[in-house]
C-alpha cells in the first residue's frame, strides 16, 4: 500500500476520531437524541470502511463490534450510557494508538482492545455471540430475519477514484451482505483515444437477496453518497399486487471534475508562506530602486509587482487562517475526564469559535489552554456540595472565548467558580520571598505572581495541579508566541485569563519609522493617526510628556530615550498614536516614511527575554529593521512610572524594567490623566 495514502487514512481516521468524541460528549448531555447516535455510528462506519479498504483489517475489526453497539443504539434496541459513553472514549483512545503503531509511533496494547470488546459486548448484550468475524466476513447488520430481493443501480461520480474510493470494494461489502448478481453498465464509455485514466465512467445494476435492512444496505455508500447515483428498491413478490414500493433515490451526483477541497500538508504551506516572505522582501528592494528611478518602466513594473506581491500574501496568508472550533471542541474531552476524576460537574461552553487564527499560533496555544483549564478544574471549581452552599448552581462553567481586537486575537478562559484569594497569593509570595511583605501592590500585580515559576496556594500536590509548574509554562508559551496575559478575578464570582495572541507569527502590514540614522517597524493595525509634536507643544505641556490630539490628552514616549539611542532631537518630530489595552498613548519617532509589508524574523534564543521588540525584518537595502511591540513599551513605560513613584514596589513578572522612564511620571487613570 502506497505511503501517501496510508497517510492520507491516518490523517482522515484521526478527523473521524474527533467526530466521534465530539458526537459522544454531545450525546452524554443529550441521550436520547438519535442524530447524535447517527453521527457516531457514520464516524464509525467510515473509519471500519477506508480501514479495510487501506489494509488496516486490525482497526477494521476492531470498529467494527463498535459500530454493531450503535447500530443497536440507532435501531433502538440499546439505551445510550455514562458507561457505554466512557467505554466507547476509550476505543477511540484505542484507535489512535493503532494508528500510531501503524504509523511506526509506539505499540497498541492487543490486550487492551480484547478487554474493551468484551466489556462492550458484555455492556450490549452480546457477550454470548463470541468474537466478531473477520471483516471479508462481517455479521449483516440490522437483520430482519426475512430474505428479501433489492435492486441496486449505482453510478459512482466521475471523479470517485480521485478521492481515493474503490468502487469494487463496495461491491464486495455488499457480497457480504448476501447473494449478489452483478451487471455492469459500459454505455458511458467514451472512444479510447478520449479516455481519462482517472475517472469511473461505468455503473453497475445490481440484485441483492439479503436479509439486512435497507438502512444497512445504504449504509455501504455512506461516506460517497454525495458523489453518485444511487437507487435501492425492493423486488416485489410475485405474489404482491399493487404499484411497487420504492426505496429511497439519491441523484445528487458532484460535476464532473470539481472538488470542494483539497488536502495539504502544513509543511508545504509554511514553505509557501516562507517563499512568499522572500518575494515581499525582495519587492520592497525593487521599490526602493524604482523610487530612485526616473525611469516610468520600471515605476510601472514595481507597482504591479508590489500589487501582484500584496495579493499573494493576503491569499497565503488567508489558507493559513483555521477556526478555533476545532482547538475548542478537543478540549470537551479533557473537562468530561476531569469532571468524573474529581467528582464535579461541569460543562464547557463556547464563544467566538468561529474566530480565525494562524495555524501555527493554533499548534502552540493547546499547552496553555490545558494547563487553564486544569487549573479551573481543580483549583477554581468548587464541590457540588459547596456551589449549593453558595447559592450557585450544581453544574458550574468553564467559557472559552475568542474575538479579533486589531492585529491580535483575544482568548479568554473564564469559570464561575471561587476565584482567587488576593490574601491567600500575597501570604504566599511573601512565604516565597517574591515580595516584600511591606510592599504594596495592586491587585493585578498581586494576581500577576502566580505566573512566576513554582508559584502555587495549593497545599497539597494532586494528580491534576499544584506543582505549581502550569501557570509559568501558560506564561511562557504566550510570550514565545508574543503574546501578553491578563488575570482578572472576583471572589466567590471566578477568574478570567485573558491571552492576546498576534493573528500570525509570519507577515504583518506595519508602518517604517526612522529615528536618528536607525529605522523600525510599528504594526499598522495598533496605529490610529500620525501628528506633528513642535517645540511649541513640548513648551505648552511645560515639560511634561503629553500632547492634545484632536481634544484628548495623550501621554507619549519619546523612542529615542526610551531605547537610550542617544540621538539629538530634531526641530520637529512625529507621533504615532497607537491603540493599547490602557487606551490611547502615542510614540515619538523623528519621522513617519510609510507603510511597510513586514516580513517577521525572529531575533533568536539569545534575546528571547527582550520585551519591547517582537522581532525583526529585512529593509529593501539589506539592512535590519527592529519590530516594536507597542503594547509592550507602554507598559513597561507605566511600570517604570508607578515604580518611581511607589518607592521599591516589585515589578509584575515577566517585565524588563531596566531601561530609562519616557513617562515622566505619567500614569492614565480610568477617567483622565494623573500627572506626577
Amino acid at each position: 500500500m502506497s505511503d501517501q495514502f496510508r497517510q492520507a487514512f491516518d490523517e482522515e481516521a484521526r478527523e473521524l476520531l474527533g467526530e466521534l468524541e465530539a458526537a459522544l460528549l454531545e450525546l452524554d448531555q443529550n441521550r436520547e437524541d438519535l442524530e447524535i447516535v447517527g453521527r457516531a455510528f457514520r464516524a464509525l462506519h467510515t473509519i471500519k470502511g477506508s480501514g479495510s479498504m487501506f489494509g488496516f483489517d486490525d482497526i477494521a475489526a476492531f470498529t467494527h463490534d463498535l459500530e454493531t453497539v450503535f447500530d443497536r443504539l440507532r435501531s433502538g434496541r440499546l439505551a445510550a450510557s455514562s458507561e457505554l459513553i466512557n467505554l466507547t472514549l476509550s476505543a477511540g483512545d484505542q484507535i489512535r494508538c493503532m494508528l500510531d503503531e501503524a504509523s511506526g509511533r509506539g505499540q497498541a496494547d492487543t490486550a487492551r482492545s480484547a478487554a474493551i470488546l468484551a466489556e462492550l459486548r458484555l455492556l450490549a448484550g452480546t457477550a454470548d455471540e463470541g468474537k466478531a468475524p473477520p471483516v471479508q466476513d462481517r455479521v449483516k447488520a440490522a437483520e430482519t430475519g426475512v430474505s428479501r430481493q433489492w435492486r441496486i443501480h449505482f453510478r459512482p461520480g466521475a471523479d470517485v477514484i480521485l478521492n481515493g474510493t474503490n468502487p469494487l470494494l463496495l461491491l464486495r461489502e455488499l457480497g457480504d451482505l448476501g447473494q449478489l448478481e452483478v451487471a455492469l453498465d459500459a454505455s458511458a464509455i467514451p472512444p479510447l483515444s478520449e479516455i481519462d485514466a482517472e475517472r469511473c465512467y461505468v455503473a453497475w445494476d445490481l440484485t441483492l437477496a439479503t436479509t439486512a435492512a435497507p438502512e444497512a444496505i445504504r449504509d455501504v455508500f455512506i461516506f460517497i453518497e454525495d458523489n453518485c447515483d444511487l437507487a435501492i428498491e425492493p423486488v416485489p413478490a410475485q405474489t404482491a399486487t399493487g404499484p411497487e414500493t420504492r426505496g429511497a433515490r439519491n441523484r445528487s451526483t458532484s460535476a464532473p471534475g470539481v472538488a470542494s477541497s483539497i488536502r495539504v500538508s502544513a509543511e508545504k504551506l509554511d514553505q509557501l508562506v516562507n517563499l512568499v516572505g522572500e518575494l515581499v522582501t525582495v519587492q520592497a528592494r525593487l521599490s526602493e530602486i524604482s523610487a530612485r528611478s526616473d525611469d516610468p518602466d520600471i515605476v510601472a513594473v514595481s507597482e504591479e509587482i508590489d500589487r501582484l506581491t500584496a495579493e499573494l500574501r493576503e491569499n497565503s496568508m488567508s489558507i493559513r487562517m483555521l477556526p478555533l472550533r476545532g482547538t475548542f471542541e478537543r478540549f470537551r474531552r479533557l473537562v468530561h475526564d476531569l469532571g468524573s476524576e474529581l467528582h464535579k460537574q461541569v460543562e464547557l461552553a463556547f464563544e467566538g469559535a468561529e474566530t480565525e487564527l494562524d495555524k501555527t499560533v493554533i499548534d502552540q496555544l493547546n499547552d496553555p489552554l490545558i494547563h487553564l483549564i486544569r487549573n479551573s478544574m481543580d483549583h477554581g471549581i468548587e464541590s457540588a456540595e459547596k456551589r449549593r452552599a453558595a447559592g450557585k448552581p450544581a453544574m458550574a462553567t468553564i467559557r472559552l472565548s475568542a474575538l479579533h481586537s486589531g492585529a491580535q486575537v483575544l482568548i479568554r478562559v473564564s469559570d464561575d467558580g471561587g476565584g482567587l484569594d488576593a490574601q491567600a497569593v500575597r501570604a504566599r509570595a511573601v512565604e516565597r520571598g517574591l515580595i516584600d511583605p511591606s510592599a504594596q501592590l495592586s491587585e493585578a500585580e498581586l494576581f500577576s505572581l502566580i505566573l512566576e515559576p513554582g508559584f502555587s496556594t495549593a497545599r497539597e500536590v494532586t494528580d491534576v495541579s499544584g506543582r505549581g509548574v502550569g501557570m509559568d509554562v501558560v506564561r511562557r508559551n504566550v510570550e514565545a508566541l508574543r503574546g501578553s496575559l491578563d488575570i482578572a478575578s472576583k471572589p466567590g464570582e471566578g477568574m478570567t485569563v485573558t491571552l492576546r495572541l498576534p493573528l500570525t507569527l509570519a507577515i504583518i502590514d506595519g508602518l517604517l519609522v526612522r529615528i536618528g540614522d536607525m529605522h523600525f517597524i510599528l504594526p499598522l493595525a495598533s496605529s490610529l493617526e500620525c501628528v506633528e509634536l513642535t517645540a511649541q507643544d513640548i513648551e505648552r505641556a511645560h515639560g511634561n510628556h503629553i500632547a492634545i490630539v484632536r481634544g484628548e490628552t495623550i501621554p507619549y514616549i519619546r523612542l529615542s530615550e526610551h531605547l537610550r539611542l542617544g540621538t539629538p532631537r530634531p526641530e520637529r518630530e512625529q507621533i504615532m498614536v497607537m491603540e493599547t489595552e490602557q487606551g490611547h498613548y502615542g510614540l515619538v519617532v523623528d519621522e513617519v516614511l510609510g507603510n511597510h509589508q513586514t516580513v517577521i524574523k525572529n531575533l533568536g534564543r539569545l534575546y528571547r527575554h527582550v520585551q519591547r521588540v517582537s522581532g525583526a525584518t529585512i529593509l529593501g537595502n539589506g539592512t535590519v529593521a527592529l519590530i516594536l511591540d507597542p503594547q509592550r513599551l507602554i507598559q513597561g513605560a507605566i511600570q517604570a512610572a508607578q515604580d518611581r513613584k511607589g518607592g521599591a514596589r516589585r515589578p509584575a513578572p515577566g517585565r524588563n524594567t531596566h531601561e530609562t522612564v519616557g513617562f515622566n511620571g505619567l500614569t492614565r487613570k480610568e477617567k483622565g490623566i494623573h500627572v506626577t
